[in-house]
């Protein structure tokens, strides 16, 4: 990806703590697999007890009425505007159709319970496709369900919107991560993604490896890479972190952070075009290889803030990219 503007965040992503809540059957693949963040493999010899090892959920074929289906909680509850299904490397056994049901859930309060409300309806699907949805209402979820017509195997599942905060039971003085994905953080828009899922940068703990992070091309023209991101909530920021874990030799000589109060931010060309003109929050500061990078003292005096650029001098990775402040 060169010069992109990034989609909605993943609430259904793992790393977010998303859980298989129930499942009517995972005979061949367990459904957990299908909310894994990598890209879905096909590995041609290997096998199991159950037979062909599939990277995704998939079901046993259904010798009855009804079908098959498995109840998500979200890892970041909130508002659903895009729905993926991909049926990657599943050609003779993928779902004839799909749809998707959303309800809202307090802690403790059982699915099987809940008042479920359609976000797709059955939707025919292709074998070894991407099939996206876009909705034409969001719907407030906590959880979704998916349910496969009437059996087979779907290799990755993806619930995209806006995570909803309670920012109301947030104290003024409290110091918060005001740039995580569970609480609403976003890519917005970056110069490249060559390697890696910018996504990552604002996800829970570290790194997992070298590819569980943001990493650009070699850069062989003038200038930096950047990415801008949209804070959950407007404050002003005390701290930011940056982790380099398992960039050791691509890691990048600098960093630096710029940052702007947007009333208006609905169109984010403008925002990708603007940015580079910000205020500066953080003067170039060198970076190490494989290392957690915290930046206090060093920051530029700003009023509160809801978006912020960060730039990587000339190219390279960053695993995490966190900013710290009180809500405003």
């Amino acid at each position: 990806m060169t010069d992109t503007i990034i989609a909605y965040p993943n609430l259904a992503a793992a790393r977010l703590g998303t859980e298989i809540v129930s499942v009517t059957d995972q005979f061949f693949a367990s459904a957990e697999r299908m909310l894994a963040e990598t890209p879905p493999r096909f590995i041609a010899d290997k096998f199991d007890d159950h037979g062909k090892w599939m990277d995704g959920w998939e079901t046993r074929r259904r010798r009855g009425p009804g079908h098959d289906s498995a109840i998500v909680r979200l890892g970041a509850p909130g508002d659903v505007h895009q729905l993926e299904i991909d049926t990657a490397h599943f050609t003779g056994n993928y779902p004839m159709a799909a749809s998707v049901d959303a309800c809202v859930l307090g802690d403790g309060e059982d699915p099987a319970s809940a008042r479920w409300q359609p976000l797709l309806t059955m939707t025919a699907l292709q074998g070894d496709h991407l099939h996206r949805f876009t909705l034409p209402t969001p719907g407030h979820a906590t959880h979704v369900r998916l349910n496969l017509h009437p059996d087979g195997g779907v290799a990755r599942f993806r619930v995209l919107g806006r995570p909803r905060v309670d920012w109301a039971g947030v104290d003024a003085d409290q110091e918060v991560e005001l740039s995580a994905a569970r609480l609403g953080g976003q890519v917005l828009a970056l110069s490249d993604a060559h390697y890696g899922w910018p996504h990552s940068l604002l996800y829970p703990g570290r790194g997992l490896n070298m590819g569980d992070g943001w990493e650009t091309r070699r850069r062989r023209e003038p200038g930096f890479d950047w990415c801008v991101i949209g804070l959950g909530h407007r404050g002003r920021v005390t701290g930011l972190e940056v982790d380099t874990a398992f960039f050791k030799g691509n890691f990048p000589a600098q960093v630096s952070v710029q940052a702007a109060n947007l009333e208006d931010h609905a169109d984010t060309a403008l925002l990708r075009a603007s940015s580079m003109f910000w205020p500066t929050l953080l003067t170039p500061q060198p970076l190490g290889p494989d290392a957690m990078h915290h930046f206090q003292d060093q920051l530029e005096t700003l009023d509160a803030v809801t978006h912020v650029r960060l730039n990587m001098h000339p190219d390279g990775g960053i695993s995490r990219f966190r900013v710290f402040g009180q809500i405003q």
